[in-house]
C-alpha cells in the first residue's frame, strides 16, 4: 500500500527513445517557445503511468486536472477500477483511497511522509508536465532545435522528454520520464485538453 500510495503521489507532482536531436543554435527559439507554454495556466490530462521505486513496480491510469490553485487526481489499476481520488488545494492535500479512508496534510510532500516516511519533492510537477523548469535553480538542461526540452535536471530530479504531440498552438509532452536516487516514474499523455 505504501508503494501504491508513493506512485499516487508522484503523479501530482515524472520509456522510449529517440533519435538525437541538434541542440538549438541560439536561445531564441526555445524561449518562444516557453512563451507559448506561459499561458498555460490550467490544464487536464489522460495518461498511463508505471513506476519503479525501491525494486518494486507499478503500472496504471491517471486523470489529472490542474488550475493554479488546485488539483484534483484520480488514480487507476491496470484493470480501470479506481485506487485513489487526490485534491490539492492552497491550504491542504487530500487523498481518498478504495475503502473511501481520506488522509489530509498541508503539503504533497508532508502527506508523502505521513503515509510513506519520506518526502517527495513534487511541487514543481505541473511546470515539469508541459515541458518547462520551474522558478527554482536548474542544474542542467537541453533544447532541441524546435526549442522543445529535452532533458532537465531540478530539484534533485532528472526529467527526460522523448515525445511530443501538437496541441493548440504549441506542442506538448508526451512522454516523460522522471527520475532521482530511488524512485523512477514514466508517464505517457494519451489526451491533453484546456480547462473550461
Amino acid at each position: 500500500m505504501r508503494f501504491f500510495l508513493a506512485l499516487l503521489l508522484l503523479s501530482l507532482a515524472g520509456c522510449a527513445t529517440q533519435p538525437a536531436i541538434k541542440p538549438a543554435a541560439d536561445s531564441t527559439t526555445h524561449k518562444q517557445h516557453l512563451n507559448s507554454l506561459g499561458q498555460i495556466q490550467a490544464f487536464n490530462l489522460k495518461g498511463r503511468i508505471a513506476v519503479n521505486a525501491n525494486g518494486k513496480g507499478y503500472s496504471g491510469s491517471v486523470t489529472w486536472a490542474h488550475q493554479q490553485d488546485k488539483d484534483t487526481m484520480d488514480v487507476f489499476t491496470p484493470l480501470g477500477g479506481k485506487a485513489a481520488h487526490i485534491v490539492k488545494s492552497a491550504s491542504e492535500v487530500s487523498l481518498t483511497n478504495t475503502k473511501g479512508e481520506t488522509v489530509s496534510a498541508q503539503s504533497v510532500e508532508a502527506l508523502t511522509e505521513k503515509t510513506l516516511g519520506w518526502r517527495l519533492p513534487l511541487s514543481g510537477l505541473s511546470d515539469w508536465a508541459v515541458g518547462r523548469p520551474t522558478a527554482a535553480p536548474i542544474t542542467h538542461q537541453v533544447w532541441d532545435e524546435l526549442g522543445r526540452l529535452t532533458q532537465l535536471e531540478q530539484q534533485g530530479w532528472q526529467i527526460e522528454y522523448t515525445q511530443y504531440t501538437a496541441y493548440l498552438n504549441t506542442v506538448l509532452p508526451q512522454k516523460i520520464t522522471l527520475k532521482n536516487q530511488s524512485l523512477q516514474l514514466r508517464l505517457v499523455i494519451e489526451q491533453w485538453s484546456a480547462l473550461p
